[in-house]
């Protein structure tokens, strides 16, 4: 198969040296090769996470991840604010809501921020309130919310439990969990590491632990005190996906080599070409405000008479282009472009060429 320009926020494109990194043989996941694996990578992810709580590898996707934050710090009823502006924040609330939590489900305008100050008002109107969940970067719109600042009210004025997602910014987008204090962040491996879809990992503050010892919900596979005690003995509850574990470890050498922030001002100028270059085709982008406007994917809105699908179609096959299309609502509305993990300037011009040959051909008047 002919390499594609894949230009989807998820999976994205994996580097040689981590493919042949994979093609390692199987070892023993009991034996002390996976214990020296497994510890080496934990403690360079705590880099990347910048934090020095407890942190997980586990064999799932992201939701995975997001999933063992709700189960092993809630119980069935309680109250909790969900806020959400995308497919994904919608996916964190049915996820509490299927586990029987009480959710206060706050939406904003998909394309726009979560306003913190809402955050605030609810939690003073409802002091019963034990956590709220947000999303960090909606990878539906193409919007990075304030976190910070929500932080800051979540933790700081109220001293509730944080729970984030943080899927697709956590490696690309500064996120520093110990610096904002919180709780869980779960992210995983098909985005801004590089590798294939298959691990998650999730951080646990030490007042996660605390609400974790009177959770109530369900959980076998996901219950982090299994992981915990399998880590402390350099191993894993569960039988782990090898081959992305040894993905993992190069992808990591690979991201500390060149430096965080270095990693960090890579996304940010790669996002601001992106969307300047959109701009210059004459499209219009669907997150007004540039200063919620993701490093990682940007997405454009369909133009009037443009048929979707077939852009989506010509771009792939005649010009070998992956990109996504919309999701939930806003699924016949938008385009998206992702531009996180292995990327480079030339990937992103590549696809300004193939778009302004594409888009008169399907209808696009500027």
């Amino acid at each position: 198969m002919t390499p594609q320009n894949l230009r989807t926020p998820g999976p994205t494109p994996i580097p040689g040296d981590i493919v042949e990194a994979m093609t390692n043989p199987m070892i023993n996941h009991r034996g002390p090769e996976f214990d020296e694996l497994i510890k080496k990578a934990t403690k360079q992810l705590k880099q990347v996470f910048m934090t020095k709580n407890d942190l997980f590898i586990l064999t799932a996707s992201g939701t995975g991840a997001l999933e063992a934050s709700i189960v092993n710090t809630l119980s069935p009823g309680d109250r909790v604010i969900a806020a959400t502006a995308g497919a994904f924040g919608d996916r964190f609330v049915a996820m509490a809501e299927a586990y029987g939590a009480d959710v206060k489900r706050m939406d904003f305008e998909w394309g726009g921020p979560i306003d913190p100050g809402a955050v605030r008002k609810a939690l003073q109107d409802e002091p019963d309130i034990k956590a709220v969940l947000v999303t960090h970067n909606e990878t539906s719109t193409g919007v990075t919310h304030p976190v910070e600042e929500i932080a800051k009210i979540v933790k700081g004025e109220f001293d509730k439990l944080l729970l984030i997602d943080a899927v697709s910014s956590l490696g690309c987008i500064p996120i520093p969990v110990d610096a904002w204090n919180c709780d869980m962040v779960g992210t995983a491996s098909q985005k801004g590491f590089m590798i294939p879809p298959g691990l998650s990992f999730i951080s646990v503050s030490e007042r996660a632990w605390e609400a974790q010892q009177t959770a109530k919900m369900p959980r076998f596979y996901f219950d982090l005190t299994m992981a915990k005690h399998s880590l402390e003995g350099g191993q894993t509850p569960f039988t782990p996906n090898l081959s992305a574990m040894y993905g993992l470890s190069r992808a990591l050498d690979n991201l500390l080599e060149e430096g965080m922030e270095n990693v960090f001002g890579r996304h940010a100028a790669i996002g601001r070409f992106t969307r300047d270059s959109v701009r210059d085709l004459g499209l219009e982008l669907l997150v007004a405000d540039e200063a919620y406007a993701s490093d990682t994917v940007t997405a454009i809105k369909i133009p009037k008479g443009v048929d979707n699908k077939a852009l989506l179609a010509k771009m792939r096959t005649e010009h070998n282009v992956v990109l996504a299309g919309g999701q939930g609502k806003m699924l016949n509305d938008i385009f998206r472009i992702g531009h996180l993990g292995a990327v480079a300037k030339d990937d992103i011009t590549e696809v300004m060429d193939a778009l302004a040959k594409v888009l008169p051909e399907v209808g696009f008047i500027p």
